[in-house]
This record gives C-alpha cells, structure tokens and sequence, in this order.
C-alpha cells in the first residue's frame, strides 16, 4: 500500500491525461462526420476501450482536416 502512495504524484496526472484527451476525442468524434479511416463506431470503441492509446490513434490516423 505504501508503494501506491508513493506513485501517486505520478499516477493522478497521467489519470487526468488520459481521461482528458478521451473526452477531447470522443466529443470532436461525435460532433464531425468524416473521417480518414473507419466509421464513427470504430472510433469511438477505439478511443474509449484502447486507454490512451486509442485517442492518440484518432487523432492520427482517423481525424480528417477540415
């Protein structure tokens, strides 16, 4: 339990990263109609199963530039 306490100062702020830029990523999904690659339900299943990761790709991969 110590070991965790310790972490903590690193854990929360990579927490609050991933859950920021999953929330970033699912709101621009929801609120555009193109993409790259795939369909708005392969992305929105990537970017919320596939932890931080899965945003990243959407934004690389999947995101058309309007």
């Amino acid at each position: 339990m110590n070991e965790i306490m310790e972490m903590l100062p690193f854990l929360i702020p990579l927490a609050l990263a991933q859950y920021g830029l999953m929330a970033y990523a699912v709101v621009h999904i929801l609120t555009h109609k193109n993409y790259k690659r795939g369909s708005r339900a392969l992305w929105l299943i990537v970017s919320i199963l596939v932890n931080f990761i899965g945003p990243i790709l959407y934004f690389v991969l999947g995101r058309e530039d309007a």
